[in-house]
Order: C-alpha cells, then sequence, then structure tokens
C-alpha cells in the first residue's frame, strides 16, 4: 500500500533548493514521487509519496544530505530553522 505525506520544510529558497531536496528524497528506498510546493518567504510543502511510511529520521536525513534542516509533518507544530542558506538565496 502507498503512503503519501507532505512535510512542511523551512529553508527552501530557489530551485536549486527543491532540486537538492527532491533528489535526497528520491534516493530514499521505496519513495516514487516527490512534489514540492516551493514558498521562499515561508515554509514549502513537501510531498512523498513511497512504498510505506517514511520516519521522521529517514525524511530528516535526506534533507541534512541536501543540506537542508526542517521537516516534520504539518501536524507537528515544529518547523526547524535552515541549518544554513542556499548560496543561490534571492536578496
Amino acid at each position: 500500500m502507498s503512503s503519501t505525506a507532505t512535510y512542511s520544510v523551512t529553508g527552501m529558497t530557489c530551485d536549486h533548493c527543491v532540486g537538492a531536496v527532491s533528489a535526497e528524497l528520491q534516493n530514499l528506498a521505496g519513495v516514487s514521487d516527490v512534489t514540492v510546493d516551493l514558498n521562499p518567504e515561508g515554509p514549502s510543502a513537501v510531498t512523498v509519496t513511497s512504498d510505506g511510511p517514511l520516519t521522521d529520521q529517514q525524511v530528516a536525513a535526506a534533507l541534512d544530505e541536501a543540506a537542508i534542516t526542517g521537516a516534520l509533518p504539518p501536524e507537528d507544530p515544529l518547523v526547524l530553522a535552515p541549518r544554513r542558506s542556499c548560496k543561490h538565496q534571492r536578496i
């Protein structure tokens, strides 16, 4: 049975961030689709479809590889700040 979860991710400011996050999440076993609704001014919605539920640790590790920190399911009120700013961030 497939599972779909949407995460609220802060620190994504450009298409480079979207590509890095999408690539790292798609590298997780069982992930079949990743969709990002980029919001450079606040949390972006990242929707992941996979063969089964992913753990928060799996998602956090993928975002760490993409140099983004902060992915929790939207029902969790905590949204973490970015570990570092994207070098392509708009001024």
